[in-house]
């Protein structure tokens, strides 16, 4: 058995994991971004009620860049005290045992890869809708993860450039499922605008005011996906996130896919999409694929 774990921006969630991808048990508790020592105290406490016993390695997701051969987190993503810290050889150093570590959109890519909607295809593109776009590229069966560790990065791909000033819209950003949310939510004043249950509610009774920011945001989704499809020419788009369980999700980036090519009759490349096909649990999976290859490579 495995103990996986899941660094996540509000709270760490692990599992207890067979070699062949059943998740035993699962729990989660809070995590604060104070600083590295909160962080490690969160963890320790998650392996020290394990029974080590029956453990055979331990499988980590993490923010930020990271180096896989060496363990090391770069940037830290939401945790920036994370740069240049080595989370694996911390836990390996104090428990004795096999740590892996890989980014948590790498491991979402992973998880469909493994076992996912993507399975049986060679080439594939896992986009993961939440504050801003993680996911992976994988060819030729394999997880790309380029000479810089960036690749698949696509958060950072410029969707437009001011030209006085350079200054440059990303498409994390700019096509942020979170802030989509947040501004329906505000817009059509709810006491929580984060509230995306209550949003969906209004997106799915085709609301003008809703919809209006809804269809941008499906839209700055589907002229990536059109531009990925040139570059990498995948088999499939696979679109994770918790937002990705709304059907109507990928009913409006397929819509817009299809204006982009009616409007726009240069284009040839007719992208497939489909819905990743887990969701919460996405990372923990991921995270022991990526462990067990790791060690069976090793």
């Amino acid at each position: 058995m495995y103990l996986v774990i899941d660094i996540g921006g509000t709270f760490i969630k692990y599992g207890i994991m067979s070699e062949s991808g059943e998740l035993l048990s699962k729990g989660k508790r809070g995590v604060g971004r104070s600083g590295l020592q909160e962080l490690q105290d969160a963890l320790y406490a998650i392996v020290d009620a394990q029974d080590l016993s029956q453990i055979q390695g331990i499988a980590l997701s993490c923010p930020g860049t990271i180096d896989v051969e060496t363990g090391m987190v770069y940037h830290g993503g939401s945790f920036p005290f994370l740069h240049e810290v080595n989370l694996a050889k911390l836990l390996e150093d104090r428990y004795a045992i096999h740590v892996s570590i890989e980014n948590d959109g790498k491991c979402a890519a992973l998880a469909e890869l493994w076992l996912g909607s993507v399975k049986d295809t060679k080439d594939s593109v896992v986009m993961v809708l939440g504050s801003g776009i993680a996911g992976g590229i994988i060819m030729d069966g394999k997880l790309q993860r380029g000479k810089n560790l960036s690749a698949g990065e696509v958060s950072y791909v410029m969707s437009r450039i001011d030209p006085v000033t350079k200054e440059a819209a990303y498409f994390g950003l700019e096509s942020s499922a979170v802030e989509m949310v947040r501004q329906i939510g505000e817009l059509k004043g709810l006491d929580d605008p984060a509230d995306g249950e209550a949003v969906f509610e209004f997106i799915n009774q085709r609301d003008a005011e809703a919809c209006g920011v809804f269809d941008t945001f499906c839209t700055q989704i589907a002229v990536q996906i059109m531009n990925l499809q040139y570059i990498l020419d995948p088999e499939v788009f696979a679109i994770g996130g918790g937002i990705s369980a709304q059907p109507v999700v990928l009913e409006r980036i397929q819509w817009a896919i299809d204006e982009l090519k009616r409007i726009n009759p240069l284009h040839k490349a007719s992208p497939q999409i489909t819905a990743c096909t887990f969701g919460n649990d996405a990372n923990l999976y991921g995270a022991l694929y990526h462990f067990l290859n790791s060690h069976r490579n090793n």
